[in-house]
């Protein structure tokens, strides 16, 4: 089995913040995240998709047409969006990193299984510092 990465890269605004408790409890849970007037971050995704070599390519997955597949299905819907109000498929959902990366996953793992290959992750860095990683569990 080989495992292939792709990176790529989306500015996107956010806010943590759960309506069922007061501002207070917000900012004591989230801290500058619940900001009112939201944040944002220079958010950089790595997808691993998994498989055996095709005979013909030597490929598990063409890397342009994974590129492609992450700029159509979540870059070029979070890039220089805000997550909370923009984005339809995290409409009621918090916009944790853990949540974004899910949600992610959900619309990148059936294009990717056309390709006869798996997703194995998305890794996606909220900072340098701050990252979270998904295998779909």
């Amino acid at each position: 089995m080989i495992y292939l990465t792709r990176k790529e890269h989306f500015n996107a605004a956010h806010k943590l913040y759960n309506p069922n408790w007061s501002k207070e409890k917000n900012e004591e849970v989230f801290g500058k995240c619940a900001n009112a007037n939201w944040h944002g971050h220079n958010f950089n995704i790595y997808v691993t998709v998994k498989g055996i070599p095709h005979p013909d390519t030597g490929f598990v997955m063409d890397l342009k047409e994974l590129s492609r597949l992450i700029k159509k299905h979540v870059v070029d819907e979070l890039d220089h969006k805000n997550i909370n109000l923009d984005v339809p498929w995290m409409n009621g959902k918090m916009a944790s990193t853990e949540n974004i990366a899910i949600e992610i996953w959900k619309r990148l793992k059936p294009e990717i299984e056309k390709h006869n290959c798996k997703l194995h992750s998305i890794k996606l860095y909220e900072t340098e510092n701050n990252f979270v990683e998904y295998f779909g569990e």
